[in-house]
């Protein structure tokens, strides 16, 4: 029997509904262009004023102070979607850093954001923060998890849907005021100590199950 070589450089198939997305995992540049591109309607999670979809793989947790807990392969991630800014049209500029691993502006038409991801010596993990139309999630991984932690934090952004009349009354109610104070979905914070984030967030990957 002839055995099957499996090149470095491999292509996933992502299907989106009736659309299948062929995408070279071993570029960032190319999965983050792909998918950021991909027009989505699909939700399964449903915020105060949006919603969005979480892929087969990743597991809803909780929700704390606006910030959904995911959990896939080991790793959590935290989403934060700023739906203030969005139904004020609040937009700051992003200068990509030299220094970062990797660190980049998003322009995709009106939407906007950024992805840098930063080597943490004292961890030996790599923090992701990923921005893109007024939602921002934010990971510790490995070096062998980055690309596969990108590709589910672009087909998380890519989905995430506003609802300017359920924002329009939260806002009025003061229900997005604290979290306002608390929190700069536009600030890079380079350092895991300014987030809840925390290295022992990374669990054995058989205790959870992913969502469909």
């Amino acid at each position: 029997m002839k055995k099957l070589i499996i090149p470095l450089i491999i292509a996933t198939i992502l299907v989106s509904g009736c659309t299948a997305v062929r995408i070279n995992t071993s570029s960032i540049d190319n999965i983050t262009n792909i998918l950021l591109s991909k027009e989505n309607n699909l939700y399964n999670r449903v915020g105060k004023g949006y919603t969005y979809y979480v892929p087969r793989g990743v597991t809803y947790i909780d929700t704390s102070d606006l910030n959904d807990k995911l959990y896939c392969d080991g790793n959590y991630y935290y989403l934060y979607v700023d739906a203030v800014s969005y139904y004020y049209g609040i937009k700051q500029d992003f200068t990509p850093d030299e220094n970062a691993f990797y660190s980049k502006k998003i322009e995709n038409g009106d939407k906007t954001g950024y992805l840098e991801i930063n080597y943490n010596q004292k961890i030996d993990k790599y923090y992701i923060e990923f921005m893109y139309n007024y939602a921002k999630i934010e990971a510790i991984v490995s070096k062998y998890d980055i690309n596969n932690t990108v590709m589910n934090a672009s087909y998380i952004l890519s989905t995430v849907k506003f609802n300017n009349e359920v924002i329009k009354l939260a806002i009025d109610e003061n229900y997005y005021k604290s979290a306002e104070e608390k929190y700069d979905i536009f600030t890079i914070k380079k350092e895991t100590d300014d987030y809840q984030l925390k290295s022992e967030d990374s669990v054995d990957s058989t205790s959870s199950e992913g969502s469909e």
